[in-house]
């Protein structure tokens, strides 16, 4: 895509805070000194096979990219494709009924939305939130001595296509599925509260690809500690039969030339870390002094981790590299 959009004029605009320049999770703007508008949408094809599932996790992914600016969300609209001759309605409401319950959850309101016919079915949220025009976080100012710290396991990708393939259990299955749902307030509520420097959250390009994009938006070195990366077991073991989605193989190649691994490093570990995640967790860099802090903060959050899992280098900026410990 940046390649694609490399050639379109830059936008101007004086109250434009955060745009596409930086690979960010949503663009900022300022309305009034004291209030800026966050905008995002995020909308894709079925990830799990039950209807509400699929509709909650599509929500909890689009507010996602809010959380990880460090707003609050304020409004949803739904964004719905649908195959309306071959698939029966009562799907759609189960999918509309678990996009609402998130969007309540995070004390959002829903406001409407658009729909069109189509013969793939797709579903998601165009969403706003507000922020503080100087208390936005963005993936662009990680600093060197910072610790990485995760709130959510990865190997949610490997597991939607074990998924697909019918081999998961039912309890496998039920764990991912409310995973992918969990939003990130909580976490996110915890960084603000502590006081952070970077933020962005996991998903398409996996913990190594948004890592990555952290440390050359920030000109910033990374290194991430492959053996303190919480991880679904489960996603180890599929990602030891090969059960590896395409989307990690071109994660891999989208990194390779800025990513240097350890010879001693576990390969399918790196695959694991580099999986296309669904409304994963939040990669936060903070300063060395709170990340004790900030732990027990989201430990007593109850948030699904918090795991060191990396540090920011001034070595190599615009680099990371994977080591055991």
């Amino acid at each position: 895509m940046a390649e694609i959009l490399r050639d379109l004029p830059a936008q101007e605009d004086s109250n434009l805070l955060i745009g596409a320049e930086t690979s960010d999770d949503a663009g900022v703007y300022r309305l009034t000194p004291d209030i800026a508008l966050i905008q995002t949408l995020d909308f894709f094809t079925p990830i799990v096979n039950d209807p509400y599932d699929f509709g909650r996790i599509a929500a909890a992914n689009a507010f996602s990219d809010i959380y990880a600016m460090g707003g609050r969300p304020l409004t949803a609209m739904n964004i719905v494709c649908f195959p309306i001759k071959d698939m029966d309605k009562s799907i759609l409401r189960s999918i509309l009924k678990g996009g609402f319950d998130a969007v309540r959850n995070a004390g959002a309101v829903l406001l409407g939305g658009h729909s069109l016919e189509d013969p793939e079915l797709k579903y998601g949220l165009s969403v706003t939130g507000l922020v503080h025009p100087d208390h936005v976080l963005t993936n662009a100012d990680a600093r060197p001595g910072d610790r990485l710290i995760l709130t959510k396991p990865v190997g949610t990708g490997i597991l939607a296509t074990a998924l697909k393939a019918r081999m998961l259990d039912d309890k496998i299955s039920r764990m991912v599925a409310d995973l992918m749902a969990a939003l990130n307030r909580d976490a996110s509520e915890a960084m603000l509260e502590v006081g952070v420097n970077a933020v962005t959250d996991i998903t398409g390009f996996g913990l190594t690809g948004h890592c990555l994009e952290m440390a050359q938006a920030s000109h910033v070195g990374m290194r991430l500690f492959a053996n303190r990366v919480p991880v679904i077991p489960e996603a180890v073991t599929f990602a030891g039969m090969g059960i590896v989605p395409e989307g990690t193989h071109k994660n891999r190649k989208f990194c390779s030339c800025s990513m240097e691994i350890d010879p001693e490093v576990d390969p399918i570990l790196v695959d694991v870390m580099a999986d296309a995640q669904t409304s994963g967790g939040l990669l936060i860099s903070v300063p060395r002094e709170k990340s004790d802090t900030l732990i027990t903060l989201l430990q007593k959050k109850k948030t699904p981790c918090a795991s060191i899992v990396g540090e920011v280098t001034s070595a190599h900026p615009g680099q990371i590299r994977i080591v055991t410990a």
